[in-house]
């Protein structure tokens, strides 16, 4: 759904920062502004800072800043749709929309007013499997002999399902309502097997089990997993797929991780609920876990709205090998140029719970740097079974490689691992690649040559004009909020883009200016909307911030990719309807020269300047307080060894 720019602006004007962050970080006065510890890295003495009067947050540590919707797309987890649609609901607020139906916003709200109900009823059952568990000394010990302390029990909510068919009819005094089937707390007996009554049998479905609360990125309960205490089977029993919970989509413990996630650059994917609450106990608080299934692009998606990094853990055994090889085809999608994919395969004596506490933090800290890339393992999952001595091993590893290589996204580490698998098969990459072509259409290798070997670099379009050092610049940058400006002060490119029909020439104190680098990035996102992937998280920030129109239009595309994923531009032009930049998207598309494709190494480029120029900006604003703030002096030090590598 497109939600009108004005809405947003009226809910942001309602909106008080200070109280959305405040829910979530201690905040004190501080002169005029507010501050405390930043929740998106580590940190002892505050650096994150939120204005009332300028209604912004931002971190001089770390860099993380924006607005009440942002913060909730940042710490919460959410789309930007998801963000606008829980500070609308906290300020009693209807988010617009015009372009659904009656029946459609029906059902809408009858969909929303099932889940808060539900997730009410799951929270009511959680506080009484923690009140169960006080009162259970066997179920206590049983925590206890796994090395868990209360304080770690009570961070995570665990319970206990005591003994009995029917102890939640002391909690509920309606036990024959439907909210208990629905939430999957209560199971219906089949049909003949009625009680005196003529009633149909109902029973609790979690008995004599450890429960864990599975909770939404919002923290909300929507469901549960419970674990015997003896050796029983199942061994883990999870809700069953009710209307607020999926198991395909959710991953035990990320709503508990989100800070720790921030904290340690990645996240650990574990395979169960107890290697999730020991890790965190023992100083690894970013660890989630699947919940009892194989993982999802759906799970891959939702961890990289978080980091960029992903570890996954795996037992060493056979079912640990399958298991690691279901979650490298999800992960494949999403492996852009600048996430990092990792497998880690534990002694096949060992879970991760196991190997921490008989090894100590360091020894599993140093087992996860050692974790196998997603390209080492790619290359070895194709070459599995494979006999590289003889022609025919090398062209079935060729067969095999073939459908994992297409799944990954456009890029460096596509064009290297084209390479590594030419090598491996020993045929030239042109020719593999001319090979496979049908399964690659729309695949671009710009360069028409090899991807270079090892020790050699990849040429970059070269650029004219390019912005010198902070440390060697002696006047002052361009107002980056003024768009003008802030497009002028771009170089030109060299590249055949460069010459586009985008919009007429612009001429600034008697010099003409090449077309705007803004709108040759979108019209490359407009046009390829799955390139918003290869962005990093610093980078969608700088894109989303950009002054109006193209803040705005990238903003909208975000919410987009979130709400329906990538889409071609006849459907996204449907959503435009009504947006206030509108015409600008659709002059840009209008105005691109029949069969001319936007090159993603120009655009490349530009990013990066446009990335340089914003750090810089931080820097000269960070100026006047570096002599009596520490953390700008750290932050000012960081930017200028960011700009030194980039």
């Amino acid at each position: 759904m497109a939600i009108p720019q004005s809405f947003i602006q009226e809910l942001l004007a309602r909106a008080d920062v200070v109280d959305i962050v405040g829910r979530y970080v201690q905040l004190k006065k501080g002169g005029a502004n507010f501050m405390g510890l930043c929740p998106f890295h580590g940190e002892k003495s505050p650096s994150f800072s939120v204005s009332p009067s300028k209604q912004f947050y931002h971190c001089f540590g770390c860099g993380k800043n924006g607005n009440a919707i942002s913060f909730l797309m940042e710490h919460g987890g959410m789309t930007f749709v998801e963000a606008v649609k829980d500070l609308a609901q906290q300020y009693g607020l209807q988010v617009p929309e015009d372009d659904v139906s009656p029946q459609e916003r029906a059902r809408a709200a009858q969909a929303r007013e099932q889940q808060a109900t539900l997730t009410s009823v799951l929270e009511k059952a959680g506080i009484a499997y923690i009140k169960h568990l006080r009162s259970s000394p066997r179920a206590v010990d049983y925590l206890k002999g796994r090395g868990l302390s209360g304080e770690i029990a009570k961070a995570f909510g665990l319970g206990y399902a005591p003994e009995g068919w029917r102890a939640l009819a002391s909690v509920f005094p309606d036990y024959n309502d439907a909210l208990l089937v629905e939430s999957g707390l209560v199971i219906t007996g089949e049909p003949g097997e009625e009680n005196a009554q003529g009633e149909a049998k109902r029973y609790d479905r979690f008995r004599d089990r450890i429960m864990f609360p599975i909770r939404n990125v919002k923290g909300e309960c929507i469901g549960f997993g419970g674990r015997v205490l003896g050796d029983e089977k199942p061994k883990y029993l999870n809700s069953p797929e009710t209307p607020v919970f999926s198991k395909g989509r959710e991953l035990y413990g990320l709503f508990e991780a989100r800070t720790a996630l921030r904290e340690h650059g990645y996240a650990l994917v574990t395979e169960g609920y107890m290697d999730v609450v020991a890790l965190a106990q023992l100083g690894f608080a970013n660890a989630v876990a699947t919940l009892g299934t194989a993982c999802t692009a759906d799970h891959v998606q939702k961890l990289f709205r978080f980091t960029d990094s992903v570890v996954f853990s795996f037992d060493g055994d056979s079912a640990g090998r399958r298991a690691a090889r279901k979650a490298l085809d999800a992960a494949l999608p999403f492996a852009t140029d600048v996430r990092t994919v990792k497998f880690l395969f534990l002694p096949q004596e060992h879970d991760p719970d196991s190997y921490i506490r008989e090894h100590g933090q360091e020894a599993f800290a140093a087992y996860v740097a050692k974790a196998v890339p997603l390209s080492k393992f790619m290359l070895e999952a194709a070459g599995e079974g494979c006999d590289l001595d003889t022609a025919e091993g090398r062209a079935h590893m060729a067969s095999n490689a073939r459908p994992l290589w297409s799944l990954l996204p456009d890029g460096t580490l596509k064009r290297q691992l084209l390479a590594e698998i030419a090598d491996q098969v020993l045929i030239d990459s042109r020719e593999l690649l001319q090979i496979w072509q049908p399964a690659v259409t729309g695949y671009k290798n710009n360069s028409s040559q090899r991807p270079p070997g090892k020790g050699q670099r990849q040429k970059t379009p070269e650029t004219s004009g390019a912005a010198p050092h902070f440390e060697d610049f002696s006047g002052n940058f361009a107002d980056l909020h003024d768009e003008g400006a802030y497009a002028a002060s771009l170089p030109a490119l060299a590249g055949p883009a460069s010459t586009s029909r985008s919009r007429p020439a612009r001429r600034i104190a008697g010099r003409v200016l090449p077309a705007s680098r803004e709108d040759r990035v979108l019209r490359l996102m407009l046009t390829d909307p799955q390139s918003w992937d290869k962005l990093s998280s610093e980078e969608h920030v700088l894109l989303c911030e950009l002054p109006a129109p193209h803040g705005p239009l990238f903003v909208w595309l975000e919410s987009q990719l979130h709400e329906h994923g990538p889409q071609p531009w006849a459907a996204l032009r449907e959503g435009l309807r009504e947006h206030p930049h509108e015409k600008h998207a659709i002059d840009q598309i209008a105005q691109l020269p029949e069969g001319i494709e936007c090159d993603w190494d120009e655009v490349r480029s530009i990013l990066d300047q446009l990335l340089k120029l914003k750090r810089q900006q931080e820097m000269v604003d960070l100026l006047p307080q570096v002599m009596a703030d520490p953390s700008a002096r750290r932050r000012y030090e960081e930017l200028s060894a960011l700009l030194k590598t980039s």
